[in-house]
């Protein structure tokens, strides 16, 4: 354990001399910045670019991973507000709310562990480090301010270090530009939702801003199920608000040298029915009365940049802070209130030199320390790493990615993660061949070494080895695209809970994933677009041979977009997901409860009024599907919203949420 210092001095000597480099105008893109030119979502000719593999902009051609792009102008148009919403029918993934469509979310890539994902908001790790698996809730961050959303799967700690054993979702919002504009949103419907959001953006000179205000509610959302009641008592339907308030703001100094920060400022309450546990039997039965939770995160991130040599090298320095903050009170007076708190301070350099059009050497520090205080202690732990990428064009056609990193934790000492990621586009027939090869680790969270009688402060770090291989075949002038990956993942040293003495957390478990995603995007009219994505998992356990919970072997969805007239969208979505394994709500220690398939059909529409005004309405679950997912917690049924999107000054045309 140890608390939060500066770079060594050598460290900070050799930062100040590559600061000190002189520069001329910048030319060159940088993996943070929100627009990304050329980046898009849709099913036309121009591949995106993304940054999240490389952390620099890069073409997806060159990109031997898998990654999805989830751009802001598809969350508009499927009126999605969460996080959750918005990633639920991406390839690989398997999303989990405990508690309707605003609980507490989990996401599962590749049938890895919930917590083996990193996850960035604007450069900022919001991993939770006050949870005992250090898991990121993702019902927290509404979708409103989102420019787009990168999904990279596969093992990455090469580039990323710890949590990265399943892949990284990064999320980047909208950077203002142009003259002020001022937009709002109100909308309702079913379950006493009522969600309001407004912002201001826009840029002025050398500055550029975006501030932010989202309230999600949902006042009446039927979670439990009635055959867990008691005779006779009746259901409390959960409530949840969600205040979420953010701003990021940019300026150029000189033509060489820029700053940048963002924040963000999460205030929830929810009001859910809890559990009473006997000891024998072990079995559960809802409260009668709702426990409170409030939540107070706080997100941010400040980072100056320089370019060099007409912009050949770009440095970043980059200071992180996030705080959490939970209280939850019991019903049971037996149990005294609890509050968990969880701080993270991370600095950074990021040095990216361009040696050539097609060849880039990237060089990064991090001194990363996380803490935790609850009801019985304060540990902390600290990380330094080091790491390096090389992108290069081998041959004509075929681009190499390779990355090593290695972490000194002050828990466990050092470990060593690469990645190689080569991809080939064969001439003629434009065939992207692709593959990865790469390991991954996730460090014991401080609950798990120090807090609570199962603590061990011996654990090791879960490790993974991981690869994937697969191929996109563009068809009909890239009308129709169709390809598939498959992947396979092998993880040791799980940690578990031991039940015999000296009922520890201890390393122990393996496990074996792996799987194929699969996908066909198809442009039958210029007004009209469809894709669908299948996926096929196996997630087991090395040590005792049964399948890993909440990971469904099957999963497919069908998106559509069509626009019959100039003001009006239309667009639907159908979400398959097959059975899998679960424990249950009312005895937790049993896993070998089945979980039944469902089906949803969700539908919005659009219709643009004027430039400066949008009405839209969506409905959720077309066919009132009742199912539950984890068990023993509903799922909403047939949902109607319904609202207005309105804007005013900026730029003329173009949409916005």
């Amino acid at each position: 354990m140890s608390s939060p210092v500066p770079f060594g001095s050598r460290r900070v000597a050799a930062l100040s001399l590559v600061l000190v480099l002189s520069a001329v105008p910048l030319t060159h893109a940088s993996a943070q910045d929100a627009t990304v030119q050329q980046a898009t979502s849709g099913f036309g000719t121009m591949q995106p670019i993304v940054v999240t593999p490389t952390l620099f902009p890069t073409p997806t051609t060159e990109i031997g991973n898998d990654v999805t792009v989830i751009a802001g102008d598809e969350i508009v148009r499927k009126q999605e507000r969460t996080l959750p919403d918005a990633l639920k029918a991406v390839p690989g993934l398997n999303v989990v709310q405990t508690g309707g469509s605003v609980g507490e979310t989990s996401i599962f890539i590749r049938g890895t562990n919930s917590n083996h994902t990193k996850v960035l908001v604007d450069g900022v790790d919001v991993t939770d480090p006050s949870t005992p698996n250090g898991a990121f809730d993702f019902s927290q961050i509404p979708a409103w301010d989102i420019e787009r959303i990168e999904v990279l799967r596969g093992p990455q700690s090469g580039l990323y270090g710890s949590d990265a054993i399943g892949g990284v979702i990064n999320i980047i919002t909208k950077t203002g530009k142009g003259p002020a504009q001022f937009n709002g949103m109100a909308e309702g419907g079913s379950y006493a939702t009522f969600n309001q959001a407004a912002g201001v953006s826009g840029s002025q000179g050398r500055a550029n801003y975006n501030f932010n205000v989202v309230h999600l509610r949902t006042a009446d959302l039927p979670v439990t199920p009635t055959d867990l009641l008691t005779p006779g008592e009746a259901r409390n339907d959960d409530f949840y608000s969600n205040k979420n308030y953010s701003g990021k703001v940019g300026v150029n100094l000189t033509d060489n040298f820029s700053l940048k920060w963002v924040g963000r400022y999460v205030d929830t309450l929810t009001r859910t029915t809890t559990d009473t546990f006997s000891i024998a039997p072990f079995t559960g039965v809802p409260e009668g009365t709702q426990s409170p939770t409030w939540t107070h995160d706080f997100f941010t991130r400040g980072e100056a940049k320089l370019l060099s040599f007409d912009g050949a090298l770009e440095n970043r320095f980059g200071v992180g802070y996030t705080h959490y903050l939970r209280s939850n009170v019991d019903v049971d007076p037996t149990n005294l209130p609890s509050t968990e708190s969880g701080r993270r301070t991370k600095l950074n350099w990021l040095g990216t030199l361009h040696l050539a059009e097609d060849r880039t050497v990237l060089l990064g520090l991090e001194d990363e320390t996380d803490r935790i205080a609850n009801n019985e202690m304060t540990p902390s732990v600290r990380d330094r790493a080091g790491f390096a990428e090389l992108h290069t064009l081998i041959v004509p056609r075929l681009y190499g990615t390779a990355s090593v990193r290695v972490d000194d934790d002050s828990a466990f000492g050092k470990t060593a993660t690469w990645r190689l990621a080569p991809a080939y586009s064969m001439p003629m027939t434009d065939t992207l061949l692709k593959a990865s090869y790469g390991t991954g680790f996730k460090a014991p969270t401080l609950t798990q070494l120090y807090v609570g009688a199962s603590a061990n402060s011996k654990l090791q770090p879960e490790k993974s080895r991981g690869w994937d291989a697969g191929f996109e075949q563009p068809l009909l002038a890239d009308r129709l695209r169709l390809g598939a990956t498959y992947f396979h993942n092998s993880i040791k040293n799980l940690i578990v809970f031991a039940p015999t003495f000296p009922f520890q957390n201890i390393n122990v478990n393996q496990a074996t994933t792996y799987g194929v995603e699969s996908f066909v995007a198809v442009k039958p009219l210029p007004n009209v677009d469809l894709r669908a994505d299948y996926t096929y998992t196996v997630a087991r356990s090395d040590t005792t041979g049964s399948e890993l919970l909440r990971r469904p072997k099957n999963k497919a969805s069908l998106d559509a977009d069509w626009m019959p007239i100039e003001p009006l969208t239309l667009t639907g979505e159908i979400l398959r997901v097959g059975t899998w394994l679960d424990s249950t709500r009312d005895n937790p220690t049993i896993f070998t409860a089945q979980a039944s398939p469902y089906t949803l059909v969700n539908l919005a529409a659009e219709y643009r009024v004027n430039a400066n005004a949008t009405f839209f309405s969506r409905i959720n679950n077309l066919l009132d599907r009742h199912y539950q997912e984890p068990l023993g917690f509903l799922q909403p049924g047939f949902t109607i919203i319904s609202g207005i999107r309105v804007s005013w000054g900026g730029a003329p045309a173009g949409d916005t949420n």
